[in-house]
């Protein structure tokens, strides 16, 4: 008994100190963000007179925050598809045993060690009206057929999307050839046997069972979407126009540039409610399937 209660002693000794600096600088601040979204703090000096849900009501009304969420909606929704379509293509064919296998999953790897700011640096030459691609047009002869792929307002949002595609495809990829080993060879041999084809055992056995990396993805790449800063700003800091605007961008401008603390802190409890829309319904989901 004196063993197991220092051992418990032992344990909150070591948990202790990052379970209060958890609730301290990530609770504790988010409280503190959504008491100030619902003041009028304005400028430098603290202004906590009370307006109840005021902000909301009035971002709302904001064109340029409806025209965020648009972008944030449009954002998500195909750097989804494209870096799912694109992670479950590439770790098919890994997974056939390809000469050189270590060689490309590497490669396709590498764009994850790097930070959005620098992606989003790379992306800004190649898609630059006066070098990267254009240039190749250029030494082609093809003056004329020089884009203006970030300076576009039908093509900046496109190139942006891109640019998060080509970074976070091999996470996708990785969970996907990680789901495809678990797989055993014999439930492959076993269809084979009775007479199903790739595409069918594709379709009826491998996609079923990466299904639970499939909504692992999703969560986890939805996440960085719907909160997405620094590729934007590096690349075009939200234009032409409002083209690339996001949340994070309006909350960045208006808190530190404008001194608007209580709308910023508003826009930040907007996008929190956002994460966490996609975020419980997946815990809910995990933790029905740990008690199946």
């Amino acid at each position: 008994m004196i063993k197991a209660r220092k051992e418990k002693i032992i344990s909150a000794a070591i948990l202790g100190p990052s379970i209060i600096a958890v609730l301290i600088f990530v609770y504790g601040f988010i409280g503190w963000s959504a008491f100030i979204s619902l003041t009028d703090w304005r400028g430098l000096a603290p202004d906590y007179n009370f307006v109840g849900f005021k902000q909301y009501g009035a971002l709302m009304a904001l064109p340029r925050f409806r025209a965020d969420m648009i972008n944030t909606g449009v954002f998500t929704l195909f750097f989804l598809m494209g870096n799912l379509f694109l992670g479950l293509l590439i770790a098919s064919l890994l997974d056939r045993r390809l000469r050189g296998q270590t060689l490309f999953r590497n490669l396709f790897l590498f764009p994850m060690s790097l930070s959005f700011v620098v992606t989003g640096t790379v992306w800004v030459w190649m898609l630059n009206p006066n070098s990267g691609i254009n240039s190749i047009f250029s030494f082609l002869g093809f003056d004329s057929e020089k884009w203006g792929w970030i300076t576009h307002p039908k093509m900046a949002l496109g190139c942006v999307v891109l640019a998060a595609i080509w970074q976070m495809a091999g996470f996708t990829m990785a969970q996907y050839l990680a789901g495809l080993k678990g797989i055993s060879d014999d439930v492959r041999e076993a269809a084979r046997i009775d007479g199903a084809n790739e595409a069918q055992i594709f379709r009826h056995i491998l996609l079923p069972q990466l299904w639970p990396v499939t909504v692992g993805a999703i969560v986890i790449l939805g996440h960085i979407s719907l909160k997405i800063f620094d590729l934007v700003y590096v690349m075009t800091q939200g234009g032409p126009g409002q083209a690339t605007d996001m949340p994070g961008i309006f909350m960045f401008e208006i808190t530190f540039r404008g001194d608007y603390f209580a709308r910023g802190a508003a826009i930040g409890i907007v996008m929190l409610m956002m994460v966490a829309l996609l975020i419980i319904p997946y815990l809910a989901y995990s933790r029905k399937m740990d008690v199946r």
